[in-house]
């Protein structure tokens, strides 16, 4: 069985997430093709320290879809409930790939409530890629659904521009899966609101602590973009996870979690 609890957090649309532990709340925030169990091998880990809460986003999962556009700060909104329904003060928060441009969001919206900032294979926002590098995000993700297809369609061709050769054993199979569940009405929105936010984050300007982490093999947010991420944050820390691409935490699930641990510890009160 496992340890974690699956928790609703009230509200329009309601939130699902997996919570196990106590202790200083660490919320851990998946990627544009993913959802909550994309972090099933951190929380086990991580819950020995923390009240550790991996989210579906809204539309995600087992989250409400709902109805109207996406505003990309809908998901700042969503955090901020989910912290108020755990009487959080302060998180630290975790977020891969989309899940690091909302703790971005997040943090530029509501910095009193943010304790640290782990960025995992992502970019302080869509609008800092190439014309080029837009253009084969939407031609692999938004152009076959628009003409169509289902999730499950398009789930092998994306895993495969994901994943590094290196990674351990199931995590290709494990990306499939989880691109398959996804709710296509509210993929295609994400995908929208995501490529439609011209914001990009004030790296400059964060004051809090950081650690960028990334994959060595990462192709869609690759080691030279962490790396100039981390240069522009005050103070921030650095890891290049080896033998790993764009879904580091899955991918390499010990490094990523030896390293992550131990930067969290050091910024916190754990039990």
């Amino acid at each position: 069985m496992p340890g974690w609890q699956t928790q609703f957090v009230p509200g329009k649309p309601r939130i699902a997430c997996d919570v196990q532990g106590n202790g200083p709340c660490a919320v851990f925030m998946h990627g544009i093709g993913g959802n909550r169990t994309n972090w099933h091998d951190q929380l086990p880990v991580f819950g020995a320290h923390f009240t550790a809460i991996a989210w579906d986003a809204r539309g995600y999962g087992e989250s409400d879809d709902y109805e109207g556009p996406l505003d990309f700060g809908d998901f700042s909104a969503d955090l901020l409930r989910l912290l108020d329904h755990f009487r959080a003060d302060r998180a630290h928060l975790v977020g891969l790939s989309m899940g690091g441009r909302i703790a971005m969001d997040f943090y530029e919206r509501h910095p009193e409530r943010v304790a640290t900032l782990t960025l995992c294979d992502t970019r302080a926002g869509l609008g800092s890629m190439t014309p080029g590098q837009r253009k084969e995000f939407i031609r692999l993700r938004q152009e076959p659904l628009l003409a169509g297809k289902e999730p499950r369609d398009i789930a092998p061709a994306v895993a495969k521009t994901l994943v590094s050769a290196r990674a351990v054993t199931g995590s290709y199979e494990r990306l499939v899966a989880s691109m398959t569940a996804l709710h296509k009405e509210s993929y295609l929105k994400s995908i929208s609101a995501s490529i439609g936010y011209a914001r990009v984050a004030e790296l400059e300007k964060f004051r809090v602590p950081t650690h960028v982490v990334v994959g060595a093999d990462d192709t869609l947010t690759p080691p030279e973009v962490s790396r100039e991420m981390a240069r522009r944050i005050p103070g921030a820390e650095i890891t290049i996870v080896e033998a790993a691409g764009h879904l580091s935490n899955i991918e390499q699930p010990q490094r990523f979690n030896d390293a992550v641990l131990r930067f969290l510890l050091a910024h916190a009160s754990p039990r």
